[in-house]
């Protein structure tokens, strides 16, 4: 039977996301179990394809990449996959219209890793932002809102923002490993050899200001996601109060963490907060 499948696919994508990002997995327990099926669906197809560019250095990432493309094609044009990521995620593609130039801006985000190593201008940066982490937002704010196109379109912007403030989070927590391991380095005129406190902190205010933009939207978000996406904005913008506090030499040799207590002590204020109507 189909649905004995699909709902394989779906606890497929569930331990995708467990497995790969316990921060991401305990904010999308937050949510309504109404839409939590479907941000594992949008997880675990985004994880896939990151870790194609990111982690596979002993297979030809090039043809693996390809060949995953056609086969999200395929389950996005014939509505299933014998890939259980794939086929969870055309699920959700369909059910809330997930708008497919989304998709295929991420594609082509994950594609320029593959080969791109330095992002020398803000526009290039931009365009990088906007398809590896933007229309991630976009993706999920349709499942949000539950395919209302009167609140997204309300919310597209916050829900870019927030998306923007969790990749260069991402960014600057991860240099060390992106520029040793993957010769990577996405900050515009920023030499990470030689990391400087201005540097670090012109990116940490522009991150600021994205969580500012980011979270004028989680005020107006419906019930079911509200919760869950304040406990990621709380986490992530802890993760940036650290990096802000840490000397840019050591962000450049350690990867900063935000230890399981302190995890689940923001959780508990977060709830405080969300149940005292405070956001």
């Amino acid at each position: 039977m189909k649905s004995i499948f699909d709902t394989v696919s779906f606890e497929c994508s569930k331990i995708v996301t467990q497995s790969y990002s316990t921060s991401f997995a305990l904010a999308t327990k937050m949510l309504a179990p109404s839409i939590r099926k479907d941000i594992y669906n949008i997880y675990g197809f985004v994880r896939f394809a990151d870790e194609i560019v990111d982690s596979f250095h002993d297979y030809n990432k090039e043809e693996l990449f390809e060949a995953f493309e056609k086969e999200l094609d395929n389950s996005l044009n014939n509505k299933i996959s014998l890939n259980p990521i794939l086929n969870s995620f055309q699920h959700t593609f369909h059910q809330y219209a997930i708008p497919r130039h989304l998709v295929d801006s991420f594609m082509k985000s994950m594609r320029m890793d593959l080969d791109k190593k330095v992002y020398t201008t803000h526009e290039e940066f931009k365009e990088y932002i906007y398809g590896s982490a933007d229309v991630v937002g976009l993706m999920c704010l349709r499942v949000f809102v539950k395919g209302d196109d009167r609140q997204y379109e309300d919310l597209k912007e916050s829900a870019m923002a927030l998306g923007s403030a969790f990749q260069k989070v991402n960014f600057l927590r991860d240099l060390k490993a992106d520029y040793e391991l993957l010769e990577r380095s996405y900050f515009p005129n920023t030499n990470l050899l030689q990391l400087d406190e201005d540097s670090k902190t012109r990116i940490v205010e522009e991150i600021k200001e994205d969580f500012r933009k980011g979270y004028e939207g989680i005020a107006k978000l419906p019930n079911d996601a509200k919760f869950g996406v304040y406990t990621a904005y709380k986490y992530y913008y802890q993760l940036l109060r650290k990096l802000q506090r840490t000397p840019s030499l050591e962000i450049k040799n350690v990867r900063i963490r935000v230890p399981n207590y302190q995890k689940f002590g923001l959780l508990a204020t977060s709830y405080v907060n969300y149940k005292l109507k405070l956001v």
